[in-house]
């Protein structure tokens, strides 16, 4: 009896792998362009941005938040707030949050690069640029025609749009500022990790 279930073995190991898979019990990466109908999103690039890339962004932060310390800025929200996190939307919604967050910072740091700091902005917004014409492919239809958006992710839309309405420039800019690297290292991560971000 022994020796036949040891025969087993691997037969019973095989098994519980498969069933383990087929209930989502192990980790199985599903790319984000198969959970999205395969419309031409091809994020997986942005998992992680090159050290070059890395670099101008952290020059263009230190410039900002030396230009906003000349300028002492009341804020009365935050845009960004601490508990904004992307693994709390679902996995078809969070490249429209990513998509509305990448187009805020890119509209504020434009502003600011067409006034003072170009030089310095310049090639992060070429790299932002460059990332939100990428994302759009990933973002449903639905996002923009057809049924507003509920829940976690209307309320993140609206106070994006809120805030822009309402803070100074200055706010806004001290926002994307200190979000910078959330959006670069964590929000872009977890939507080119596709279902994997948990």
């Amino acid at each position: 009896m022994k020796l036949a279930l040891a025969g087993c073995g691997p037969l019973v190991l095989m098994l519980m792998s498969t069933v383990l898979t087929s209930t989502g019990a192990a980790p199985v990466p599903t790319p984000l362009e198969t959970l999205l109908g395969g419309r031409g999103c091809h994020v997986a690039q942005f998992k992680s941005l090159s050290p070059q890339e890395m670099k101008a962004f952290r020059r263009a932060k230190h410039a900002l938040e030396e230009s906003l310390l000349l300028r002492h800025q009341s804020c009365s929200s935050h845009p960004f707030p601490r508990s904004w996190d992307l693994r709390q939307l679902q996995v078809w919604e969070r490249p429209v949050a990513l998509e509305a967050e990448l187009a805020l910072t890119q509209r504020v740091l434009g502003a600011v690069a067409n006034s003072t700091l170009g030089d310095v902005l310049d090639q992060p917004l070429l790299t932002l640029r460059h990332i939100h014409s990428k994302l759009q492919a990933c973002v449903p239809a639905e996002s923009t025609a057809g049924p507003r958006p509920r829940g976690r992710l209307h309320q993140w839309l609206h106070r994006l749009q809120e805030a822009e309405k309402k803070e100074s420039r200055g706010c806004l800019e001290a926002s994307v500022t200190s979000n910078l690297f959330r959006l670069l290292a964590r929000d872009l991560k977890c939507v080119a990790d596709g279902d994997l971000c948990v």
